[in-house]
């Protein structure tokens, strides 16, 4: 999961109220329920110490949610009475919650907001194809290509003139499925679609994948559907699950097979929570795993303004520069987080790729695959 978009909440310091808010059916009371909702939430960070301006901040943004499209619902990021960030969910939270703690709680984004593959649907027949964009919140139209529209049939006769009408029908085809590849891998470029889903016929499925440049065909997924309706909502679920389910344990193995150290000793993965906080410290994450379940996720670590100041052990935080009166205790997850969105890298929840492996992985929730230059 690329973390850019969660800077603005590490250009200010905390303690920050983190919210998470799923979105509710369309009702006559949806107007009531939010007002609950929006009451419920703000109770609790002011219980939790959050200061009477952020609390309002979130209870007005929450009570909005009504007139919001999103499906699933929205989280929301408050500090000093202004909600900075409200990044809209993939997943609905499994209940409201609310969070006021020194970091920004982001580490249920990993699954709720987390990996969101847009598919592109090509629907083919022998005249060409038309494309629809569909992702966790919603379709839309993607365009169409026309190819050749005479001939395409053949016929069942066996004389010279008609093999010769024959080959000319092959030809139509062949020229067709083409035009639909080269047009299909257009649209991917332009709207960066993580799978392309080929539905129609097997003939023509088959025809346009072989003519799909090399790079693309590890996204293809093909729907034995034929091109005239639009593909069910379960079955891009389906297909946009299982995408998400073997990037996961994809990186799973990557994880694995990096712990082993390299020529120069030095292992190309760690999970160890002290290894884990020394790496953050010197920029050498690569990638961050999380279980969400997992015991590391919610220890304790010590952490300053600065997202380079992170120590399994208070006094460690010395040795940094920092007073001891700067030092405030954050969860393991949210303090490593915070420090690979500041360096760039990416992370993910390894939660799809349960029962894939024979032990949970990373033993304790957190793991991290290295960088060394």
């Amino acid at each position: 999961m690329d973390l850019a978009f969660l800077h603005p909440l590490y250009e200010h310091p905390g303690p920050w109220a983190s919210v998470y808010v799923g979105s509710s059916a369309p009702s006559e009371s949806m107007a009531h329920e939010r007002s609950l909702t929006a009451a419920a939430v703000s109770h609790e960070l002011a219980e939790q110490g959050a200061d009477e301006a952020t609390c309002r901040a979130v209870h007005r943004a929450v009570e909005e949610l009504r007139h919001d499209a999103e499906p699933h619902g929205r989280a929301f990021f408050a500090r000093d009475g202004q909600v900075v960030l409200d990044p809209p969910l993939t997943s609905p939270p499994p209940a409201n919650q609310a969070f006021w703690s020194p970091l920004p709680r982001t580490a249920p984004l990993l699954e709720l907001a987390g990996e969101d593959p847009v598919c592109l649907v090509a629907y083919v027949d022998r005249r060409g194809a038309r494309f629809e964009l569909r992702g966790a919140l919603g379709g839309e139209d993607a365009g169409a290509v026309a190819g050749r529209q005479w001939p395409l049939h053949r016929t069942s006769t066996a004389d010279w003139s008609e093999r010769h009408f024959q080959l000319r029908v092959e030809n139509t085809w062949e020229h067709n499925a083409a035009e639909v590849a080269d047009a299909l891998a257009v649209c991917q470029e332009e709207t960066r679609a993580d799978l392309l889903i080929l539905v129609g016929e097997d003939r023509e499925r088959h025809a346009v994948r072989d003519r799909l440049p090399q790079p693309l065909l590890d996204r293809v997924v093909e729907a034995p559907h034929g091109a005239g309706s639009r593909l069910l909502d379960e079955d891009v679920e389906r297909v946009r699950a299982e995408h998400v389910r073997r990037r996961a344990t994809d990186e799973i193995e990557r994880f694995l097979a990096a712990r082993s150290p390299d020529a120069e000793g030095r292992p190309g993965a760690v999970e160890d929570v002290a290894e884990l906080v020394e790496a953050a410290r010197e920029h050498r994450i690569d990638e961050l795993l999380v279980r969400p379940e997992g015991p590391d996720t919610h220890r304790a670590l010590w952490v300053g303004e600065d997202p380079d100041q992170l120590a399994v052990r208070r006094t460690e935080l010395r040795t940094l520069g920092l007073a001891e009166d700067h030092v405030l205790s954050a969860r393991a997850d949210d303090a490593l987080l915070r420090s690979v969105v500041t360096t760039g890298a990416p992370a993910i929840s390894v939660t799809a790729a349960a029962g894939a492996t024979e032990r949970e992985v990373p033993v304790g929730g957190l793991g991290a695959l290295l960088r060394w230059k």
